[in-house]
């Protein structure tokens, strides 16, 4: 799998988020959240979000969410949080290998994508079964240095 987007690799660090066990739903609506921020403010609003301090609005997948405050429909996705965060910290690591300004990054782009469905069974009444889909996604990062 390659990245959606051509960049310059001198100014660039990239980090691909492989099936993981998040919802493509949320995980889109978060990303739309982070995309275009420093990526410390990005940070910083994710590990609000894994407080629960600060909601993210979902604008796409909002039907019967309640409405949070300040905010209008959306959620606290804290397990979507968790993974991007992780995925942005490794995308960080891999600009300062390269010997780029951490302090001065800027998510260039960020896009979830669904994954692979894991088949898998649900037990159900009366000894019998019903087939369970579990989602899986796609994230990928490039963050681009700034001066």
């Amino acid at each position: 799998m390659g990245y959606s987007q051509d960049v310059d690799e001198d100014t660039t660090a990239k980090a691909y988020g492989r099936e993981l066990p998040i919802s493509p739903k949320k995980a889109r609506e978060v990303c739309r959240a982070l995309r275009r921020q420093p990526l410390d403010v990005a940070k910083g609003l994710l590990e609000e979000v894994m407080a629960k301090r600060r909601a993210i609005p979902y604008g796409r997948h909002n039907k019967e969410v309640a409405h949070q405050v300040g905010v209008g429909p959306g959620g606290y996705p804290v397990k979507v949080a968790q993974h991007i965060l992780r995925l942005l910290e490794s995308a960080e690591e891999n600009a300062e290998y390269k010997g780029l300004d951490t302090e001065n990054m800027v998510i260039q782009h960020i896009s979830a994508y669904s994954g692979r469905p894991v088949k898998s069974y649900r037990a159900r009444a009366f000894g019998r079964s019903s087939p369970w889909m579990k989602e899986m996604t796609n994230v990928e990062v490039i963050l681009r240095e700034v001066e």
